[in-house]
């Protein structure tokens, strides 16, 4: 067990350091200056990617040695969470670069995702792993939304009426969240419903 909570830790600390480097613009700045645009964005993925791949696979370890409890989360945590997820990934739909009436909204739609995916998580799960896992993606958005903000980027425009990338989000979120439910049990070895 104590193995797996490493992988995972390591796993965590690599990625969202990653991603966290990137809000100190000028450190950022002037890396890529000094190694160039691509071989920047090459190390950072693959820096990235070997953070997300030790978190994979510590928290499967972490799950098949047998979860940690630390609380009993409410009755009502995993209907939230259903719930939830559906938002999630409608809000993930939303991040590219088509301008959408949810997206202006949204404002950042990838971190409202994260946030509502780790607050989701949070409801439905009261154990260690969870909360090592979750709750460290929770806390780095809302530090990237502030960091964001910090550095005046408003995020996506408003606009004043729905657009076709509002459908597009909505059909694919939705369509992306239905298989997730089916996928669920084989990808991370949780049942969602039943």
């Amino acid at each position: 067990m104590l193995t797996a909570m490493l992988i995972l830790v390591l796993g965590i600390v690599i990625f969202l350091g990653t991603h966290t480097f990137t809000t100190f613009r000028d450190r950022r700045a002037h890396l890529i200056e000094s190694l160039g645009p691509n071989p920047f964005k090459a190390i950072y993925s693959i820096i990235a990617l070997a953070g997300f791949a030790l978190i994979v696979w510590g928290f499967s370890l972490y799950q098949a040695q047998g979860r940690i409890p630390l609380w009993t989360p409410p009755a009502w945590g995993r209907d939230a969470a259903i719930v939830l997820m559906w938002f999630a990934f409608v809000a993930l739909a939303c991040s590219g670069k088509a301008p959408g009436r949810i997206r202006g909204w949204l404002r950042h739609p990838m971190l409202v995702a994260v946030k509502i995916w780790a607050l989701a998580h949070l409801l439905a799960n009261g154990d260690l792993g969870g909360l090592l896992l979750f709750g460290s993606f929770l806390a780095w958005a809302v530090y990237d939304r502030i960091a964001v903000k910090r550095r005046g980027d408003l995020g996506a425009s408003r606009v004043p009426a729905f657009t076709r990338a509002d459908a597009i989000a909505l059909i694919g979120g939705t369509v992306a969240y239905v298989a997730m439910i089916f996928l669920h049990p084989v990808l991370i070895g949780v049942r969602v419903l039943g």
